[in-house]
């Protein structure tokens, strides 16, 4: 029994009672700024990265616009619309999300699944997204990603979310 229990996953009610709050159209409105890491699979830095947010939310929609900077000089722009679909739950877009990505926000915590697709060689690869966001102060959020392709895990992300006054 005990290893049953060790072995469960970890559920986004787990942070029902957690503070502070996090409510997505308090925490991304204005401007932000984010700064992470990129890890391959064995956990080796392999790429860091600075971004620049620009957060809105107009008739009940966010858009976040999101400039980044790697450490190699490459620039991407992700723009998100984020829309929400009762109950602490919201629907993801972006240009480079493969359909919609399914977010759900409780206490503390949001946990957000989408299928991303990158540039690769001469084509491009979908990589299931897994993003586990935990506010920990009014101004800082925490967010961990699981990069995933046919079910193994292919790297990780870390990121801070700051905003800014």
């Amino acid at each position: 029994m005990v290893l049953l229990v060790g072995c469960s996953g970890v559920s986004i009610n787990d942070y029902r009672s957690n503070q502070p709050a996090l409510v997505l159209e308090e925490f991304f409105d204005g401007n932000l700024s984010a700064h992470g890491v990129v890890k391959n699979r064995s956990g080796k830095v392999i790429r860091y990265f600075n971004a620049d947010i620009k957060a809105s939310w107009e008739n009940g929609v966010g858009t976040l616009d999101e400039d980044f900077l790697f450490d190699d000089g490459e620039k991407q722009r992700r723009v998100w619309t984020l829309r929400p679909a009762g109950e602490g739950r919201y629907i993801g877009t972006a240009g480079d999300v493969v359909g919609e990505g399914r977010g759900t926000v409780v206490g503390n915590a949001m946990f957000l699944d989408y299928v991303l697709r990158i540039p690769y060689g001469d084509g491009t690869l979908d990589i299931r997204v897994d993003d586990r966001m935990y506010l920990v102060s009014p101004n800082v959020l925490i967010n961990e990603s699981s990069l995933r392709k046919f079910g193994f895990e292919v790297g990780r992300l870390l990121l801070v979310i700051e905003r800014r006054p």
